[in-house]
């Protein structure tokens, strides 16, 4: 087993999920993979469990019962991968918007003493390719927009792609984790910095996805964007 864990949602990836899988395995040093799935329809746990055939007990799949969204189900890996006792645990996307090649600099980041390492766009060195001027807009300005409101002190927000340190996740109580769209990427973060937690970001360039349809929708946005006023109120209560 590796000291490293690799958690990746999905919901129809048939398009993907095989490459994905075999991409990752492919890297040094080895990092195991923690497939939560939310009853694709589309047959995408059926494809990761022929694939984890190949891989001598590498890569693992959590079954889940329709669409419950994304912020639990890295909740579910979490609390996974601290019963495995994964050392660094990472969140990205399996729509190779995240490279994969970016985890080994992720981990590096963590082993040479960040608690929380966070892949950014919006660091020297990031950025975005495929995106149209008006979603590149909506995403600085959410960034500014979080920063202005919480202090998180983090460029890139709303990112992610993440790595964390097992300490990180055990200290933060993961039940209480209230927001499930991008608005849970915002909260991780400011629960961990809240925590005393160092967060680094590294760059690295964020493609639009290809392949497959987008799991954005109205919703998480709004979410997203009412959700920092009440992460706000809640410092302002102490809580």
């Amino acid at each position: 087993m590796s000291d490293s864990l690799v958690i990746i949602p999905t919901y129809n990836e048939k398009e993907n999920v095989v490459k994905m899988l075999e991409t990752v395995m492919a890297l040094e040093p080895l990092l195991d993979v923690l497939i939560v799935d939310d009853g694709s329809p589309d047959g995408t746990a059926d494809l990761v469990k022929s694939v984890a055939s190949k891989f001598n007990g590498r890569i693992f799949i959590l079954e889940r019962k329709g669409k419950q969204g994304l912020g639990t189900a890295y909740i579910a890996g979490f609390k996974w991968a601290l019963k495995k006792d994964y050392a660094y645990i990472f969140e990205m996307d399996c729509d190779f918007s995240h490279n994969p090649q970016d985890l080994i600099r992720l981990r590096e980041e963590c082993v040479r003493g960040a608690d929380v390492v966070v892949g950014s766009r919006n660091v020297k060195g990031g950025g975005v390719v495929n995106w149209p001027l008006d979603r590149r807009i909506i995403s600085r300005g959410a960034s500014i927009y979080v920063n202005l409101v919480l202090w998180l002190g983090v460029s890139d927000g709303t990112a992610g792609f993440v790595a964390y340190k097992r300490d990180v996740l055990d200290a933060i109580d993961l039940d209480s984790v209230e927001f499930i769209g991008y608005a849970f990427q915002i909260e991780m973060k400011l629960r961990a910095k809240r925590k005393g937690f160092k967060i680094v970001e590294v760059p690295i360039i964020f493609r639009d996805r290809v392949l497959g349809t987008s799991k954005m929708s109205l919703d998480i946005f709004n979410e997203a964007f009412f959700g920092v006023l009440k992460m706000k109120i809640r410092l302002k209560n102490g809580r």
